[in-house]
């Protein structure tokens, strides 16, 4: 029997996204409300509860709104949004983490999808908290460079206008008050005491992420070098398809933020020294960042390849 799945907030950057990764596939019956109704609150109901799953593109308020309908116990969902990232009974949507998250995802009805840059600081932190190289109290300090789709309809509008200000052509650091809306998320799953310090800059292209973290080596547990860190964290992610961690080199190339656009990878360097290493997450913020994860997680909950209609 079809999975029938339905998108609340279709029409949304990452609502469009993820009908582009299913809307052809033969084995899901994709529910389609109609567009002078998507704000229906008596409709959204009646295809919520109708569903096998359900993605969540909304904004935070909307979300919550939207798993308040749901009646039928039975309805499995997806949220995209960061309503319920940090929330008892959802469980976090990475499963690269551990075994244990994967199973978790796959025995869920509550997943919360991570947040794009969320998703960049936690797969380079997290695995070095667990193995014990990070301390748990580390002094964090992480940037993230993403292109302006990440910021939805309206600044995809501001960037793509003929008239647009200069300014737009040059990054723009943003989240100044060092309060991201991801930074609770990032601080949880990766085991920290402390938030990190953390800065993100939208840039004039249309999507992909680069997220960097920054070590006083002297600082870590057993003053491990740039070159061993990046061997743990390959041996981390040796059995992963979608997250893979490159060679490490003493002269590496530049790392350009757009490399992996239209896949969902997530590729991690690591550059550096005997005493400072940086650890870059590269991936798409579309991708792997965003809807591509959902995806990925709807296949591990319903026991498909997570791989399934995914550009790998």
């Amino acid at each position: 029997m079809k999975t029938k799945v339905y998108i609340d907030g279709q029409s949304g950057t990452t609502g469009l996204q993820i009908y582009d990764r299913i809307g052809a596939r033969d084995d899901l019956i994709l529910l389609r409300i109609a567009e002078e109704k998507r704000h229906d609150t008596e409709e959204r109901r009646k295809f919520l509860n109708e569903a096998d799953l359900v993605f969540l593109c909304l904004p935070d308020e909307g979300a919550k709104e939207a798993v308040s309908l749901i009646e039928n116990d039975q309805v499995r969902v997806i949220d995209a949004s960061t309503a319920h990232r940090t929330s008892e009974g959802w469980t976090y949507g990475f499963p690269e983490l551990s075994k244990e998250q994967r199973e978790a995802i796959a025995a869920s009805k509550r997943v919360a999808n991570p947040g794009c840059h969320a998703t960049g600081l936690i797969s380079v932190t997290a695995p070095l908290v667990r193995l014990g190289i990070l301390p748990k109290d580390y002094p964090l300090t992480c940037f993230s460079l993403t292109g302006y789709s990440g910021g939805g309809k309206k600044m995809i509008a501001d960037y793509e206008d003929s008239e647009r200000g200069e300014e737009l052509s040059s990054p723009g650091i943003y989240g100044l008050s060092l309060q991201h809306k991801h930074i609770p998320e990032m601080t949880k799953m990766t085991g920290l005491l402390h938030p990190p310090v953390f800065l993100p800059v939208v840039d004039d292209y249309y999507k992909g992420m680069a997220s960097t973290i920054l070590l006083q080596n002297r600082l870590l547990n057993g003053k491990v070098t740039a070159e061993e860190i990046c061997r743990e964290l390959k041996e981390y992610y040796s059995k992963e398809r979608f997250v893979t961690v490159r060679d490490y080199e003493k002269n590496p190339l530049t790392l350009y933020a757009n490399t992996l656009k239209g896949t969902n990878r997530l590729e991690i360097t690591v550059c550096g020294n005997e005493e400072q290493t940086t650890i870059t997450a590269l991936f798409d913020n579309l991708g792997k960042g965003a809807s591509g994860a959902a995806v990925q997680n709807m296949n591990i909950m319903l026991g498909l390849p997570e791989d399934t209609g995914l550009k790998a």
